[in-house]
């Protein structure tokens, strides 16, 4: 019995004040970037004759709107949606109902006149498909969340004509950037139409077998040059193969095919274990965004795209739908609160595209691999995939609070929220992430056993919980399952410690090799130059400097985030010499220096200073 989907409102803590910031920040200047862009009159100049050039780079310029929509359509459906946000949702769907070709086809970039390629010729590149899924994806929130059909109409008769083109043994075709499989799938569940279903499957399973053309980058780039079944590791563009691990994970929920599954827990078994940094990013290659090889893992070439991390969220989420796994969810919370967060400053109108783990202290290349702006966060892009891609996943974080299945709700992420199943109503109150105190309070319950299972996170060293004030036990594989009859005004507590943790990296990992990283809770915490008296490459910490740490909430530039400060090393300084002769005594710090550690995901909100995640430890 697969998971069913709860009504959550989150109403309180960090994630609340996230959204409002979406809402009333960042939705309202992305709506502004898209403008300035061009995004919007890329479509209005289908509509006239000697129209002017097409706006833009690239080809899947149209995503950026379509992922817009999507987070919009949830914040009108919540009533959060400010000045404007209705005026472009109106506008853009109007504008795509008169500018969809009369086969279906939609493409601002490939309808126009002008231009050189031709829909469909170049399917590595073209992004054609890619475009498709993110319609899909935002018709189908519009229909969820606001009742409006219009963008659901046009998503269908594109997804038809794709059928129609690519359905069985018609051309047997897939796209180079994977992404509408997980929109087919969704599309299948709104409609009941099982020929989008077979279409996501056949695309996932054309990979590998010499279907797509290959120009600038190698098959492994597509994740091409093998079946999906057949993939070792996870490989290639890394927004791209979460996306089709996610898709393949959604088909599974739906066939129960076996062999899908058992690729699926190798393939994440495998990236946790080797490629996700610690913050969770994927990713350490600039040239080709791609994943990298086994503990490649260098912390200021780390390129970890904030795509990449949603994608990451979106596959995990799946993978605990279709087993269950509480370890699919702690990878979810580490992207959330580090690798997802990091991408967006504090005001919410600025973004970083590639996130790395370190700044050494000349560093001057700007975010998104572009000339000038500024030396951290920019306010767009001129491949602006991210900052949209965030405006909807904020908006859509209550849909991973909770989940149902068999009688049981499962509470997946803790953060203030109300909770309500045909079964059950309930709310949370909790200050996570920086503190690990959850307080759930029943308003409505069956009148039979109902269970609610708690997530314990791996990085939890013991949990404490009660009902009504008497102790309850039973956590097992990452889940604290409280099942009894319920009454309204019933209260759940649960108490998860958060003393400060040191980390160290795998031997093979050369990049860390020897060097310290520090986290509390679900959080990655780093230094700025700014918040240390001596250059960063020279501090030096012990895990026992670490376990002392002072847990302080900031009162000055960070407000409200909860910082360390603790007493570290601060090492002498080393020889000009890159490659001195060693000496057979490792030299002890020469003095000792406070310094404050803050939540890796506020770095880069003042100046453009060093940061590093890993100090070293001598």
């Amino acid at each position: 019995m697969t998971f069913e989907q709860v009504n959550v409102q989150i109403t309180g803590g960090l994630l609340r004040q996230w959204q409002v910031r979406n809402s009333t920040a960042t939705v309202p200047h992305t709506i502004e970037q898209l403008r300035a862009a061009g995004n919007v009159d890329n479509l209005k100049r289908l509509l006239v004759t000697d129209a002017p050039p097409y706006r833009g780079r690239y080809p899947f310029l149209d995503t950026d709107l379509y992922k817009t929509l999507e987070g919009v359509a949830y914040e009108i459906g919540a009533g959060t949606a400010q000045d404007g946000a209705r005026e472009f949702f109106d506008e853009v769907v109007e504008l795509l109902e008169r500018v969809q070709a009369e086969d279906g086809y939609l493409n601002s970039y490939f309808q126009d006149p002008a231009n050189v390629k031709k829909p469909w010729e170049d399917l590595s590149w073209g992004h054609e498909l890619y475009n498709l899924g993110h319609l899909i994806q935002a018709a189908v929130a519009a229909r969820r969340r606001m009742g409006d059909g219009r963008l659901l109409a046009v998503a269908v008769r594109f997804a038809d004509l794709v059928v129609e083109r690519f359905g069985p043994g018609k051309e047997e075709g897939t796209c180079g950037h994977p992404e509408v499989e997980m929109a087919l799938v969704e599309l299948f569940r709104e409609t009941g139409d099982r020929a989008y279903l077979v279409q996501a499957g056949l695309f996932v399973d054309r990979r590998g077998q010499a279907k797509l053309k290959h120009t600038i980058f190698p098959p492994e780039y597509f994740q091409d040059h093998l079946p999906f079944r057949e993939l070792p590791s996870v490989i290639g563009h890394a927004v791209r193969m979460a996306y089709l691990a996610a898709g393949a994970t959604d088909i599974y929920l739906e066939t129960g095919d076996r062999s899908l599954l058992a690729a699926l827990d190798r393939l994440w078994d495998d990236m946790v274990a080797t490629k996700l940094y610690i913050t969770g990013g994927l990713g350490s290659r600039h040239s080709d965004e791609a994943i990298g090889d086994r503990y490649e893992l260098p912390s200021e070439r780390a390129y970890a795209e904030t795509c990449a991390a949603i994608a990451t969220m979106q596959w995990a989420w799946r993978m605990f739908q279709a087993t269950g796994g509480a370890k699919y969810l702690d990878v979810f919370e580490r992207v959330l609160f580090n690798a997802y967060a990091v991408g967006l400053s504090a005001d919410g109108r600025a973004f970083f595209y590639d996130n790395p783990l370190q700044r050494r202290p000349d560093h001057e290349q700007r975010s998104g691999a572009e000339t000038g702006g500024e030396l951290l966060r920019r306010s767009w892009f001129g491949c602006p995939c991210c900052p949209p891609n965030i405006v909807r996943w904020m908006a859509q974080l209550g849909d991973h609070v909770a989940a149902e299945r068999e009688g049981a709700l499962h509470i997946t992420t803790y953060t203030g929220a109300r909770i309500e199943t045909g079964s059950i109503a309930l709310t949370m109150e909790t200050d996570y992430p920086w503190d690990g105190d959850v307080r759930i309070v029943v308003e409505r319950a069956p009148d039979e056993p109902y269970a609610i299972r708690l997530r314990v996170p791996a990085w939890a060293r013991s949990v404490t919980a009660s009902v009504n004030g008497r102790p309850v036990e039973g956590a097992e594989d990452g889940w604290l399952t409280v099942e009894r009859v319920w009454a309204a005004g019933d209260e759940l507590r649960l108490g998860i410690p958060m003393p400060v943790r040191a980390h160290g990296s795998h031997p093979y990992l050369d990049a860390t090799r020897g060097a310290v990283g520090v986290a509390r809770g679900p959080l990655v915490y780093c230094v700025e130059q700014q918040d240390c008296p001596v250059p960063v490459d020279d501090l030096v910490v012990s895990p026992e400097q670490v376990a002392g740490a002072t847990v302080e909430r900031s009162q000055d530039e960070l407000p409200g985030a909860v910082v360390l400060r603790m007493t570290a090393g601060a090492a002498a300084p080393p020889s000009a010499e890159l490659y001195p002769e060693l000496p057979a005594e490792r030299p002890a710090p020469g003095r000792t220096v406070p310094v404050t550690f803050v939540p890796h995901f506020l770095w880069g909100n003042r100046r453009p200073e060093a940061m590093r995640v890993w100090v070293r430890n001598a």
